[in-house]
C-alpha cells in the first residue's frame, strides 16, 4: 500500500499556478461554507425563539423596560403617537413594490416610556409626491413586538443641512432619534400588529431564511470539491502527457 502511495504522489506533477490558485481558493470556498452555515444556525435560532415568543401573552409597556432579552415579545401599550417626529425607512420592497416604513414615537402612558413604533409599510409610487399617512389624535390600544435585528444596524444619515419633519432615512437606530429629541426611550424598534393607526404590517422576521444560507453553504463546498477533483485530474494528466511526449522524443531521436 506504501509503495502505491508513494507511485501516486511521485506521478503528481500539477504544475505552480495551479497549486497556488488552489492553496488560495480552497481554504476560502470552504470557510465561506462552514460561515454559511454558522449564519444558518444563527437565523435558525431567532425564528425559533420570534415563534415561541409570538404564541406567548403579550407584557405591559412597565415590564418591557426591565427585560434583559426583549427580542420578539409582544407588548401591550395604550397611548399617543407624537405625529411631529416622523421617520420614513426608504426602499421597503414588498411585492415587488417601492415604498417606506413609517416611524413615530410612541409615548406608553402606563409605563411612561417612549417607544419608537414601527407602524407599517406604504407604497411610496411616485417620487415627486410625498408618501401621504396620518396620525391618530386620541390615545390608541395596540400591541407590537420587539424587533432586533440580527447583527448591527448599517446606518445611514440624512443630509444633515435637511432636518424637516416627516425625515426620509435609509436606516435608524432608536438612540439616535432619542438623542436628538432629548429624550430617555427604549433602546430597540417596535413593530405594530394590525390594529388601529397601522399600515402593511405583514412583517419578515429575516431578510434571508436559515433554508438559503444552507444552500449557499452546500453551492460553496460543491465548488471546492470541484476545484479540488480539477487539481487532482490536472495533476496525473499532465504528467501523462509528459510522458507520452518524453517517449516520442526518445523514439525520433534513436
Amino acid at each position: 500500500m506504501k509503495t502505491i502511495i508513494a507511485s501516486a504522489i511521485a506521478r503528481f506533477r500539477p504544475g505552480i499556478a495551479p497549486t497556488l490558485v488552489v492553496l488560495v481558493l480552497l481554504p476560502l470556498m470552504v470557510g465561506l461554507g462552514f460561515w454559511q452555515l454558522a449564519r444558518g444556525h444563527e437565523k435558525q435560532l431567532l425564528v425559533d425563539r420570534y415563534a415561541e415568543r409570538r404564541v406567548a401573552d403579550p407584557i405591559s409597556g412597565a415590564q418591557l423596560g426591565d427585560m434583559a432579552d426583549p427580542a420578539f415579545h409582544r407588548v401591550r401599550l395604550r397611548g399617543q403617537f407624537d405625529g411631529e417626529h416622523s421617520v420614513l425607512l426608504d426602499n421597503r420592497m414588498r411585492d415587488g413594490r417601492a415604498g417606506v416604513e413609517l416611524l413615530q414615537p410612541f409615548h406608553d402612558q402606563a409605563s411612561g416610556l417612549w417607544l419608537l413604533l414601527n407602524r407599517g409599510w406604504l407604497p411610496w409610487p411616485d417620487r415627486r409626491t410625498p408618501p401621504v399617512f396620518t396620525t391618530p389624535e386620541p390615545p390608541v390600544n395596540l400591541d407590537a413586538w420587539v424587533y432586533v435585528a440580527p447583527g448591527e444596524t448599517f446606518q445611514l444619515q440624512a443630509d444633515p443641512a435637511t432636518r424637516q419633519w416627516p425625515r426620509l432615512l435609509t436606516a435608524l437606530h432608536p438612540a439616535a432619534l432619542w438623542a436628538e429629541l432629548g429624550r430617555s426611550g427604549f433602546a430597540y424598534e417596535l413593530r405594530a400588529e394590525p390594529g388601529p393607526g397601522t399600515y402593511d404590517t405583514t412583517w419578515a422576521v429575516v431578510a434571508m431564511g436559515p433554508e438559503k444560507h444552507l444552500g449557499y453553504a452546500v453551492q460553496w463546498f460543491a465548488m471546492a470539491l470541484a476545484l479540488l477533483a480539477l487539481y487532482l485530474y490536472l495533476g496525473w494528466h499532465n504528467k501523462k502527457e509528459k510522458s507520452h511526449g518524453s517517449g516520442h522524443e526518445s523514439t525520433q531521436h534513436v
